[in-house]
């Protein structure tokens, strides 16, 4: 990284983090990136499996990593991805600033109005309150150790 990237930071959770960490890492501007978990609100929301992405500004937007976040997962699901069942694979974003906000919103809004999902969007737009990094087993596990994670 030179002295001339723009480093941001963006949190979203798409069912099993181990694929949505694999599918970010792949994209042009994504610097690096961490699993764990996530909430809105410190101990009164439940945690959320996310993958938190480090990127350049300059090479990706946070609008294309929005873009790509909706690919990677299904967005009208509630809290279930695939055969992961429960409130931890539920869909989120989690901005850490009033753009950020906005910017998803927007999105879903978008998203929703195309109708090309058939269903609305549950995805939520919340503030990241609380990040808890996963540890080290569970860092790269795809890169590390192949397969696949249904997400």
């Amino acid at each position: 990284m030179s002295e001339h990237d723009v480093v941001d930071q963006a949190t979203f959770g798409a069912g099993c983090f181990w694929g949505a960490q694999a599918s970010f890492n792949a994209l042009p501007g994504v610097l690096d990136s961490r699993v764990g978990f996530a909430r809105s609100s410190k101990g009164d929301s439940p945690l959320i499996e996310v993958v938190q992405v480090d990127f350049d500004a300059q090479v990706i937007s946070f609008n294309q990593l929005v873009a790509h976040f909706w690919t990677l997962h299904d967005p009208t699901s509630v809290d279930r991805q695939g055969a992961d069942i429960g409130v931890k694979y539920r869909s989120a974003v989690f901005f850490s600033t009033a753009q950020q906000a906005q910017l998803a919103l927007v999105a879903k809004q978008k998203l929703d109005a195309s109708g090309q999902l058939g269903k609305p969007v549950a995805t939520v737009i919340v503030p990241l309150a609380e990040f808890q990094l996963a540890d080290e087993a569970h860092q790269n596990y795809l890169e590390k150790h192949g397969g696949s994670c249904s997400i």
